[in-house]
């Protein structure tokens, strides 16, 4: 939620310039099929938003640190190379019955910010944290193999000079980023991307069937990298749609990773998650989520709804509010969650 991630936009540090980057017009060049021009124009503006084509990848070089047989799978410690000289930790789940002769869907999931920099892949993988988003335990006890990579400046890719602690660190790369001519959303994304070519890559995993999921940053990070990766199946959200315009008009603080230099002269939030489309997309969320004020998040869904229905997919997209909750993982949440992906990855 918004206040999880106060250190996120604290621009008064002598950065207020950098709002104005957030604004400014952009081109681009990707074309995706089935799409009118006015997407196809937001699309592109998008990715030179973002800082423009990803490199050509590098191989993975995945290296095993550990494994450890664990009551219904197995848990292996690995990571592998993102770009060169970049590695990216990572625990991966197998469940028992996943095998190179019965491989299994599988399922990456991109953890949480709530500004516990100390945390990364150890809380969905049920290491750590909040037993809530012990989501890689749940969703590898349902069959599938499950990814939990670190994200930049979490867990073990934190400061490798220890010099800059917890929200320094991460503006620190933000500011990195953007005075390259990217941001931080362009390098998750890579990184991302490169975590599918991990789980397409694996003889346990059946590579037409792989999907994401996200809680908060998380979320965030599902609605980023959809409109890029195609081998994502079903995707599912978990409170998070925080809009621009809600930003703005809130005073919200908000985590980097949601920022896109430029884009708001085009489009907002809800308009990259409908690039996503046909591709089965779900997403949930609290009503009293502070971090997504529900009337932004119901025009959004409109904004979603509307990019399906064009191309005649409305069936690949849903969502959920439930009434009196907040920035949270319920039951009903998990439980829809995983009904979506048994409906698109199992059947």
């Amino acid at each position: 939620m918004a206040s999880q991630c106060l250190f996120a936009i604290t621009l008064s540090f002598g950065y207020s310039w950098l709002l104005d980057l957030f604004w400014a017009p952009y081109n681009s060049e990707v074309t995706p099929p089935g799409f009118d021009m006015a997407a196809i124009d937001f699309r592109d503006r998008l990715l030179d938003g973002l800082g423009g084509d990803w490199p050509e990848p590098c191989p993975l070089n995945t290296r095993i640190t550990q494994t450890e047989q664990k009551d219904g799978y197995r848990l292996v410690s690995l990571d592998y190379e993102v770009e060169p000289g970049d590695r990216v930790p990572a625990l991966l789940l197998v469940p028992d019955g996943a095998t190179s002769s019965k491989p299994a869907p599988g399922i990456a999931i991109w953890h949480q910010h709530a500004g516990q920099y100390h945390l990364g892949k150890s809380e969905p993988a049920g290491l750590a944290g909040n037993k809530m988003h012990h989501t890689g335990v749940a969703l590898a006890r349902e069959g599938y193999v499950v990814l939990c990579p670190d994200a930049l400046c979490f867990e073990d890719r934190r400061d490798p000079t220890g010099k800059l602690k917890t929200h320094w660190y991460e503006r620190f790369e933000f500011l990195r980023y953007v005075v390259a001519g990217k941001c931080m959303a362009w390098k998750n994304i890579l990184d991302m991307r490169r975590a599918v070519d991990v789980l397409a890559g694996l003889e346990e995993v059946n590579a037409d069937r792989l999907g994401c999921y996200g809680h908060s940053m998380g979320s965030t990070h599902t609605w980023l990298v959809g409109p890029w990766e195609s081998r994502l199946k079903c995707l599912v959200g978990n409170c998070c749609l925080p809009t621009y315009q809600a930003i703005h008009d809130n005073h919200m603080l908000h985590c980097f990773p949601n920022f896109v230099p430029g884009i708001h002269a085009h489009g907002d939030t809800p308009d990259i998650a409908a690039l996503i489309a046909p591709r089965a997309l779900h997403l949930n969320f609290g009503e009293t989520d502070s971090g997504s004020p529900i009337g932004e998040v119901k025009r959004g869904i409109k904004v979603i709804a509307k990019a399906y229905e064009a191309i005649h997919a409305e069936k690949n997209f849903s969502h959920y509010i439930e009434n009196g909750v907040g920035h949270v993982l319920s039951p009903e949440m998990w439980r829809r969650t995983k009904s979506v992906f048994a409906r698109h990855l199992k059947t």
